[in-house]
């Protein structure tokens, strides 16, 4: 089996449950949701509702309503930024963006002239908050931002953030890949007016599922129009959320998985979770940094950052340890830019890459212990 270290790419493995809700869907059922009056079509329709609320309880969102399930993250993203910025806007992000944020807005830039500011964050995580209040002007119309970095670990203070932007009446878009289902998140005490999600990580679910949260009041353009299985005389998409942005035949077998997901963490809590983690990321943390020739970037403080700890090993290519510790003990971390080109910019590994190990909560402490040993070699 090895040990697998690359849960901030996708968690692995999943809880029993999952593999056998999919499994009892797919054999049983296999009906898509509203596309029939038969009682299994009912029933997908049903376990659709029931993910939603899941989801919307694990986020702290008042109404599972406000829930939009997507494929993943990105395509979140995609509907968002595509579906609420114009021509001309402009838009307020961090340094540190994943791809997923980063190339959509560039896009944007390219094809609806959409002006990006970023604000700055340090190699430690650290970011100034006057510096965001000072460029939060007129001209803006959305802010964005990762809530914490597959790369250097760090949370930023979305609700600071949050308030500052809605002091001048400007919504706010978090791309929370990295924290749902590991860190306590709450939307209605954050105040965020947009929450893009992804299945596979944090929410231990099925990769091909995520979504987003849009608060009420807010309506995006279409990224694609089609079937939803509702008010299906009109030429034109439903105008209500979440009918208006789920087009087409729906994962269901992924969405079981992940209503699957969710029952598994309420039950053992997001606030164990993170305990968890951290005392892994703490023991990832110790050990490192009492090797010699060995770069860790990130906040030093492990109740600060995510379960994930990036470094590099001094005249050694990153892309080279990763394959042999996979080699050697069948070890899994990831090597490289993570997607993140701006977060290893900001850190000073953009022409090499660097190595993350990621932990998930079916990690263990010997785990850690056996890949120190290996690192140390």
């Amino acid at each position: 089996m090895g040990i697998y270290l690359d849960n901030s790419a996708t968690s692995f493995p999943k809880p029993e449950k999952v593999y056998k809700a999919m499994d009892q869907f797919m054999r049983t059922n296999g009906a898509s949701a509203g596309r029939g009056n038969y009682a299994r079509a009912r029933d997908s329709q049903e376990l659709i509702y029931r993910a939603r609320k899941g989801i919307s309880k694990l986020l702290g969102a008042k109404k599972a309503g406000n829930i939009v399930i997507t494929n993943n993250v990105t395509e979140s993203l995609n509907v968002i930024l595509k579906g609420f910025l114009n021509k001309g806007d402009t838009v307020l992000t961090s340094s540190i963006e994943h791809n997923a944020m980063w190339r959509p807005l560039h896009i944007l830039q390219k094809e609806r002239g959409v002006n990006i500011k970023t604000f700055s964050c340090t190699p430690q995580g650290d970011i100034d908050l006057e510096e965001i209040e000072e460029k939060l002007t007129n001209d803006v119309k959305l802010v964005t931002t990762i809530h914490g970095s597959n790369v250097i670990g760090n949370i930023l203070p979305l609700k600071k953030i949050t308030e500052l932007a809605h002091e001048k009446h400007i919504p706010v878009l978090a791309d929370a890949a990295q924290t749902a289902g590991v860190y306590p998140i709450s939307i209605e005490d954050l105040g965020i007016d947009f929450l893009a999600f992804t299945g596979h990580k944090g929410l231990l679910g099925p990769m091909g599922t995520g979504g987003f949260f849009i608060r009420d009041g807010f309506e995006l353009r279409t990224l694609k129009e089609g079937g939803t299985g509702t008010i299906s005389t009109s030429v034109y998409q439903p105008e209500s959320v979440p009918d208006r942005y789920e087009t087409g035949t729906m994962n269901m077998s992924g969405i079981v998985g992940m209503l699957a997901a969710t029952e598994f963490l309420e039950g053992i809590g997001i606030e164990n979770i993170r305990n968890h983690e951290i005392m892994l990321t703490k023991q990832l943390l110790e050990g490192l940094v009492n090797i010699e020739n060995i770069n860790v970037y990130g906040p030093e403080n492990p109740n600060e950052r995510l379960g994930l700890v990036t470094f590099n090993i001094e005249n050694t290519n990153p892309y080279e340890v990763a394959y042999w510790l996979d080699e050697q003990e069948q070890i899994m971390v990831r090597a490289g830019l993570h997607c993140s080109p701006q977060a290893h910019k900001v850190i000073g590994t953009l022409e090499t890459g660097a190595i993350r190990a990621s932990v998930g909560f079916f990690n263990t402490p010997e785990d850690i212990e056996i890949f120190l040993e290996w690192i140390s070699k």
